[in-house]
C-alpha cells in the first residue's frame, strides 16, 4: 500500500516535527532523535546550462539518468538514512497505521444510478484490493449481474489500473481498457455481456477516452511518445485494429484529444483542446461512418464546452470577453458562433464551471465567492432557484447522472467535518435525500469538530479565503500545531474536502487549514490568470500571507506550523521555503515540480509544450527570467 505509507510517513514527519518545537503533548510524537549526517553526494562533473546570455550551474543534473549506478546507489543512501532518521517514530507510525486502517469500510457499495432499464453501481469486499462492478436488471430487488472483477484481472500483476469502462447503448457490450504497467498506456477489451465471454478485439496504446455509436462501433484515442492523446480512431467490432480509421489526427503539440457521448447517446463529441483553446466536432451516433460536423472553429484563447438538448446545443463559453463564461445555445443544425445566443450572461462575482441539461431542467454549476454552487433553471418558464449548503466550507459536484427524462439531478457533498455523501435533489419540489454517506469507523463524531471560513487580506490588498478545521473548543492563543495546505495551479480547485487520514492530527489538537490562493479557480478565472504566467510569484506570497495571517489570529506560531503541497503544490511548498524559511517549521513536498526552468526547456519529457500555456516558454527571456527567480531548484539560500 504505498499511498498509506507515504501518508504514515508525512503524518509521523508533522507529528515529530511539532512535537519537537514545543507543541502539546497531545500531539503524541516522540522527540526527535539526534542530528544525523545525510550521505555524501558521489562526486560528479557540474552541468553548465547557457541561454539568454545567462549561465547555471547544474551540480545535481547527472541525476536525470535513471539508469546511472550512482544514482540508484545514492537513492539506496537517502532511503538508508531516513529509515535511520524516523527510526524513532516507528511506533508512531504503527500507530497511524492502525488508526487510519481501523477507520476504512472495507465491503461498501456505491450508491447505484439508473441508465434505461438496468440499475449500475461497484462494490468492494473485505480484504479485496479492487471494485467489483455490477448491475441488476429491471429493479435493484432483481439478481445481480458481475461485469467485471477488477480483482480477478489484477491477479499476478504488480500494478493494475482500469481506465475506460463504458457499456454500449443496447446494454449488451462493455468496453473496458486495463493498463498493468502503470504508464497510463492502456489495452481496450470488449466483452459480450449477454454470454459473458471475451471478444477477440483487442486494441494497444489507449487513452481513456472512448464513445459508443450504437453496438457496433467505437471511438477510442492514442497516445503519442510523449503520452499526448494525440489521435481520434475508428474501431468497428469484429475487425483487425490495424485496419482501424484515423478520424483526426492533432498535429499542434499544445492540444489533446478526447471523444465522448451525449446523456442522450444521440451524438459522439470529438473534442480538442490546449490550456486556453478549445474545440468540438460532432457526429450522430446512428451514422458512425459519417463525417463529423465541427461545432465553432478553434480561436486562439477561446475555450466552449457543449452540452445536447434535443435539437439544440447548449455552449458554455469565454467568448468576447467572458473571462468567467457565460451559456449560450445554438440550434444543432446551424451550430457556429454567428448563432450562438445568450442563456446566462458573463457576471465578474461568479464563474460557469459547466451545465447539465435535462428534458425540463438545466443545472448550472457555477463558482461565487469561492465556493461552488447549483443554479437550477426550469427551461418551460426560466425560473431559477439556488441549491443550498449548510456549511461555511465545502465541496459539491454532479454525480453520475446518466438519464435525461428526469426531474431528480444527483450530487455529491462533502465538507472538512462531513464525509463524502450522495444526495438525489427534486429539481421542482426543492428536496433532497441522502442516498449515502461514507462511514467513518471508530465512532467518528463530526459534532467534535469545527470548521470556518476564514479570509486573509494580501499584500496587494486581495482577499484569500482559507478554509479551517479545527477540535471544537480549540484553544486560539497560538499553542496549538497547524498544517497548513496549497496547491495554487492549473485553475484547479482545492475545495474542503473530507479526510479520514487527518483525523490522525485533530484528534492530537492540530488544525488543518486550506489556503485557496491564486493561480487555482477557486475565485474564478480571474484568480486563476492571476496566478499564472508573469502573475506566478502571487501564488507564493498569497500563501506566505495566509500563513501570517494564520500566526496573527493565534492560530498557532511559527515554530508549530507545518505546510504541505504535492505535484505543482510542492513547486509552492520549495518557493516559499525558500522565500520564508523562518514561518515554517516543517515542510512535506509530495512529488514536488520544483526544477522549472531545467524542465520547461526540456521538450523531451511528456506535455512539456502543453505546458507552455501554464508556466510561459523559457526559449523567451522574459519568461526566462521570471521563471528563474522563483523556481525552488535555482533559489536555494539555506
Amino acid at each position: 500500500m504505498p499511498t498509506a505509507l507515504a501518508l504514515l510517513l508525512v503524518l509521523s514527519l508533522i507529528l515529530v516535527a511539532c512535537a519537537s518545537s514545543g507543541g502539546p503533548e497531545a500531539a503524541g510524537a516522540p522527540r526527535r532523535a539526534a542530528q544525523l549526517s545525510p550521505p555524501p553526494m558521489a562526486p560528479v562533473d557540474q552541468t553548465v546550462h547557457e541561454l539568454h546570455g545567462d549561465r547555471r550551474t547544474d551540480e545535481y543534473y547527472w541525476m536525470r539518468d535513471r539508469e546511472d549506478p550512482r544514482v540508484i546507489a545514492y537513492l539506496e543512501a537517502e532511503n538508508a538514512y531516513l529509515e535511520e532518521a524516523l527510526a524513532h517514530t516507528d511506533e508512531l507510525q504503527a500507530e497511524l497505521y492502525e488508526e487510519i486502517v481501523a477507520r476504512i469500510q472495507e465491503t461498501d457499495l456505491s450508491v447505484p444510478y439508473r441508465k434505461g432499464d438496468f440499475w449500475y453501481y461497484s462494490r468492494t469486499e473485505e480484504g479485496k484490493s479492487y471494485p467489483i462492478r455490477c448491475r441488476k436488471r429491471g429493479g435493484l430487488d432483481a439478481p445481480e449481474e458481475v461485469l467485471l472483477d477488477d480483482n480477478v484481472l489484477a491477479e499476478g500483476q504488480e500494478y493494475f489500473r482500469v481506465g475506460v469502462f463504458r457499456v454500449s447503448p443496447s446494454h449488451g457490450l462493455l468496453a473496458f481498457a486495463t493498463d498493468t504497467s502503470g504508464a497510463e498506456r492502456f489495452t481496450l477489451r470488449f466483452k459480450d455481456l449477454e454470454t459473458g465471454e471475451m471478444l477477440p478485439d483487442r486494441i494497444e496504446n489507449v487513452s481513456y477516452s472512448l464513445a459508443w455509436a450504437g453496438d457496433g462501433v467505437v471511438f477510442y484515442t492514442v497516445q503519442d511518445e510523449t503520452h499526448r492523446p494525440y489521435r481520434v480512431m475508428r474501431h468497428r467490432l469484429g475487425t483487425d485494429p490495424s485496419s482501424d480509421v484515423v478520424v483526426h489526427e492533432e498535429p499542434d503539440e499544445r492540444f489533446y484529444c478526447g471523444v465522448s457521448s451525449t446523456r442522450s447517446d444521440e451524438y459522439v463529441l470529438m473534442g480538442m483542446g490546449s490550456k486556453i483553446t478549445s474545440e468540438y466536432w460532432f457526429l450522430r451516433s446512428d451514422d458512425p461512418l459519417g463525417e463529423f460536423q465541427v461545432v465553432a472553429p478553434r480561436e486562439q484563447g477561446v475555450e466552449y464546452d457543449v452540452e445536447h438538448h434535443d435539437d439544440r446545443f447548449f455552449v458554455v463559453t469565454n467568448a468576447d470577453g467572458a473571462t468567467n463564461f457565460k451559456l449560450m445555445v445554438t440550434p444543432i443544425s446551424s451550430p457556429g458562433r454567428e448563432h450562438w445566443e445568450e442563456v446566462i450572461g458573463h457576471r465578474e462575482d461568479a464563474m460557469i464551471t459547466g451545465v447539465d441539461a435535462f428534458a425540463d431542467h438545466l443545472v448550472v454549476s457555477e463558482r461565487s465567492g469561492g465556493l461552488p454552487q447549483f443554479r437550477v433553471r426550469r427551461l418551460a418558464d426560466g425560473a431559477e432557484h439556488f441549491v443550498e449548503f449548510p456549511e461555511p466550507a465545502y465541496a459539491t459536484g454532479p454525480g453520475v447522472n446518466a438519464e435525461f427524462e428526469t426531474a431528480t439531478f444527483r450530487f455529491r457533498y462533502e465538507s472538512l467535518v462531513t464525509p463524502d455523501s450522495v444526495f438525489d435533489y427534486d429539481l421542482e419540489a426543492r428536496t433532497r435525500v441522502l442516498k449515502k454517506q461514507d462511514e467513518v469507523l471508530g465512532g467518528y463524531d463530526p459534532e467534535d469538530y469545527e470548521s470556518e471560513r476564514l479570509w486573509a487580506t494580501a499584500r496587494d490588498g486581495a482577499k484569500v479565503p482559507i478554509s479551517i478545521v479545527h477540535p471544537r473548543n480549540f484553544p486560539r492563543d497560538g499553542s496549538r500545531p497547524l498544517l497548513l495546505i496549497g496547491y495554487g495551479s492549473y485553475g484547479s480547485n482545492y475545495d474542503a474536502r473530507f479526510s479520514s487520514t487527518r483525523l490522525s492530527l485533530l484528534d492530537r489538537g492540530f488544525a488543518i487549514a486550506i489556503a485557496h490562493v491564486r493561480g487555482g479557480g477557486e475565485m474564478g478565472r480571474r484568480w486563476y490568470e492571476d496566478g499564472k504566467f508573469l502573475k506566478k510569484r502571487n501564488t507564493f506570497t498569497d500563501f506566505i500571507d495566509c500563513a501570517e495571517h494564520l500566526v496573527a489570529q493565534d492560530y498557532t506560531r511559527p515554530e508549530r506550523l507545518a505546510i504541505s503541497g504535492g505535484s505543482a503544490g510542492g513547486l509552492l511548498m520549495g518557493a516559499v521555503a525558500n522565500m520564508r524559511p523562518e514561518l515554517f517549521h516543517a515542510v512535506i513536498a509530495h512529488v514536488p515540480f520544483v526544477d522549472v526552468v531545467t524542465t520547461m526547456l526540456d521538450e523531451s519529457i511528456p506535455l512539456t509544450v502543453i505546458e507552455y500555456e501554464e508556466w510561459g516558454n523559457p526559449n523567451d527571456p522574459t519568461y526566462y527570467e521570471y521563471m528563474k527567480s522563483y523556481s525552488p531548484y535555482d533559489n536555494v539560500a539555506h
